[in-house]
């Protein structure tokens, strides 16, 4: 698995996105080491994320993933899929949790440009907002939201 973005893949300055172009990522494995990084990382180590005895005894059956890990994950994917924007800044996300995230389980995220409108507070800079999905290997979403993204415009020659 490629951890950095192909380098033949352009990054679009904010006026060459079309509303409706859509993507999805590369699939990203969800293993146990991970989980554990990501619990050493945020200092969660609450016990169904990290204790598979304790896990079999809730409803889930299993230890799962962080909640937030799966956002994370769903950012990252977008940074490494065929769609991609110059670097700008994310305004934030609405962001909900479907279904569990288990051991194992390969997620890919699957995003669209649902709208691109030009900031009317920062000049020579647009907004779009990507309505995402995280799904699983069973094409389950298991976690669904938006992006909204603040990326630049292409300079004007001088």
């Amino acid at each position: 698995m490629s951890h950095s973005p192909d380098p033949g893949t352009p990054e679009l300055y904010w006026d060459e996105v079309q509303e409706g172009a859509e993507c999805t990522s590369p699939e990203y494995e969800v293993t146990e080491a991970r989980v554990m990084a990501y619990a050493e990382l945020t200092g969660d180590f609450t016990p169904v994320h990290t204790d598979e005895d304790y896990a079999r005894t809730t409803p889930f059956g299993t230890r799962v993933a962080h909640g937030l890990f799966g956002l994370s994950i769903a950012d990252g994917l977008k940074t490494r899929s065929a769609l991609r924007f110059q670097p700008g800044m994310s305004m934030g996300w609405t962001w909900d949790f479907a279904l569990p995230i288990k051991l194992g389980d390969k997620v890919r995220v699957k995003f669209r440009v649902g709208t691109a409108r030009q900031s009317k507070s920062r000049p020579g800079w647009g907004i779009v907002i990507l309505p995402s999905e995280l799904i699983n290997q069973r094409g389950e979403v298991v976690q669904k939201g938006e992006h909204r993204l603040m990326i630049p415009l292409r300079p004007s020659a001088a």
